[in-house]
């Protein structure tokens, strides 16, 4: 039976960024559908207890600059440190993803190139026109999402996944779900791609099977 990953993250992270090819590959190659879930990630953080970048401490901010390097390296992929325009309130971007799924669409190109605009082309995200480029690119009437993306219930539907983050075990994007299982990071990819090859069961918690 084909399996099932939910996908949480938000068009900012360059951790999502950087995993986002891989992961839709490591999907693909198992046959695994993916439930997209944009997510306001400052309230998860904040429900959650996490830090936005400006308020970490200093050291955690600058292993944070070493470690994208290496990942940058790792993953191939083109990636400005401190981009022009970061950080910045991504909650237009997400919620025209969020768009895109209410139509039933598949938002998988929308969200590459937005990130791509943010960590490789610098682009300011802030801005509806760079926006609205990205999904004309992806092959989406860019206008009419952005008319979407402002309406009560793409709002609301946002705004739900924060709950539905903290319920399935959500602290920080990207984070993949499979079986219950949460694994946080890009990082974790290889972990997730093993546990689709193994079909073992999900680790829980309490080390219960």
């Amino acid at each position: 039976m084909p399996r099932s990953i939910q996908y949480y993250f938000s068009l900012h992270s360059p951790w999502t960024y950087l995993g986002n090819e891989l992961f839709h590959e490591i999907a693909r190659r198992h046959g695994a559908s993916i439930v997209y879930r944009p997510m306001p990630l400052r309230s998860v953080f904040d429900e959650t207890g996490g830090l936005p970048l400006p308020k970490r401490h200093p050291v955690r901010q600058r292993y944070r600059l070493v470690d994208l390097q290496r990942w940058r390296e790792r993953r191939g992929l083109p990636l400005v440190l401190e981009p022009k325009h970061f950080p910045f309130d991504p909650s237009l971007a997400d919620r025209v993803a969020v768009a895109i799924l209410a139509a039933g669409a598949d938002p998988a190109g929308f969200i590459a190139d937005v990130m791509a605009g943010v960590w490789a082309r610098e682009e300011d995200m802030r801005e509806p026109e760079a926006i609205r480029a990205c999904a004309v690119r992806a092959g989406f009437d860019g206008e009419a999402l952005l008319g979407q993306a402002a309406s009560e219930p793409v709002r609301q539907r946002y705004e739900a996944t924060l709950s539905e983050a903290v319920a399935a075990g959500v602290f920080g994007a990207p984070s993949y779900v499979l079986d219950g299982e949460v694994f946080w990071g890009q990082d974790r990819l290889e972990l997730l791609d093993s546990a689709l090859s193994s079909g073992r069961a999900p680790y829980r918690p309490d080390g219960a099977v």
